[in-house]
């Protein structure tokens, strides 16, 4: 797993541009992964080095060892939970104590259609050890892996971009939907957008404070058909508007949740494939904060798993973070 050199030159990434009629890709990806993988800590407790810029973690009224008992429980549920509604889990275990942050491994890789392997520079030190080699053989091992693009040199220059906890990405009609963070480097996003072959669609969204959302997959998911976005954080009203152009441009029923709703996790959810039928995987609290309305539309186009991850949640992420999805073709 070599680093990359490659250092373009500067070339701005536009904001959302008004106009532009989206089209399917070619070979057009489900915007659902049939398997995922998860990580499930001996040793789980937040991250202080991510306390910082991240206003979603909060600290657990409970001694060290009960938290990481706690979060070991209920991440071996959700896979559980997972695998009973026919979703494939690989379940990875984290014996170490240097890494905070394993159990939400969708930062640190993703795959695609094509057998890309693509590893992403982190913000903190100590999530740099979330990369594992035997997570990436594994993934040889499986699926059809053509190629690793590995970003992770960035980091000694100071540029982050956190897989797709800062990039939101539309599978189908290649468009990547980031909200501006010190977390997601624009010259990077630029680069994996042009080696992979989608559109950034750049905005800002904060909180009522002014605070950047340090990933975007914390105020917005997009499944299949239907896209959940706390529309209140982009305050720019030009920006919204342009973003629900995008989002319904492309087939997508917008639903849109409150900043108190985003502060519950109800934006942190992930669309999978469960025996081939679309399950949309959020947190309990998060659906608990969510409305009639907002739930009958959600149900309207995909059951829901509800779990609880309370003692996770603590870390500053929910179920959409502790989800990497494999889009990678599966080995025969």
């Amino acid at each position: 797993m070599g680093h990359m050199t490659l250092a373009p030159e500067r070339r701005d990434v536009p904001d959302l541009v008004r106009g532009r009629q989206p089209q399917p890709h070619p070979a057009a990806a489900q915007q659902a992964p049939a398997a995922v993988v998860m990580v499930r800590p001996h040793h789980f407790t937040p991250n202080p080095e991510t306390l910082v810029d991240n206003e979603f973690m909060s600290v657990p009224d409970a001694a060290p060892e009960e938290v990481a008992r706690a979060a070991y429980r209920e991440v071996t549920v959700m896979a559980e939970q997972l695998r009973a509604a026919g979703v494939e889990v690989h379940l990875v275990e984290d014996t170490g104590r240097a890494t905070p942050d394993s159990v939400f491994p969708n930062n640190w890789f993703t795959t695609h259609p094509d057998g890309s392997l693509v590893l992403y520079p982190m913000r903190s030190p100590v999530r740099r050890w979330e990369r594992r080699a035997d997570v990436v053989g594994m993934l040889y091992g499986r699926y059809r892996i053509a190629r690793t693009r590995d970003y992770s040199a960035w980091e000694e220059v100071g540029r982050y971009l956190e897989g797709t906890g800062v990039m939101v990405l539309d599978h189908v009609y290649r468009i990547a939907y980031v909200c501006r963070s010190g977390r997601a480097d624009e010259r990077l996003l630029e680069l994996f957008c042009a080696e992979h072959d989608y559109r950034p669609v750049v905005f800002d969204a904060t909180d009522s404070e002014g605070v950047p959302i340090y990933h975007t997959n914390v105020m917005m998911a997009v499944g299949t058909r239907v896209a959940i976005v706390a529309l209140e954080t982009v305050r720019d009203t030009t920006q919204r508007a342009r973003l629900v152009h995008e989002l319904e441009q492309s087939g997508r029923e917008v639903v849109s949740i409150t900043e108190a709703q985003m502060g519950e996790f109800a934006g942190n959810a992930l669309e999978v494939l469960a025996g081939g039928s679309p399950l949309l995987v959020m947190s309990a609290r998060g659906w608990r904060s969510l409305d009639r309305d907002q739930r009958r539309r959600l149900e309207s186009h995909h059951e829901v798993l509800p779990v609880e991850v309370p003692t996770i949640e603590h870390a500053g992420g929910s179920a959409r973070c502790m989800l990497a999805g494999i889009h990678a073709p599966r080995r025969d």
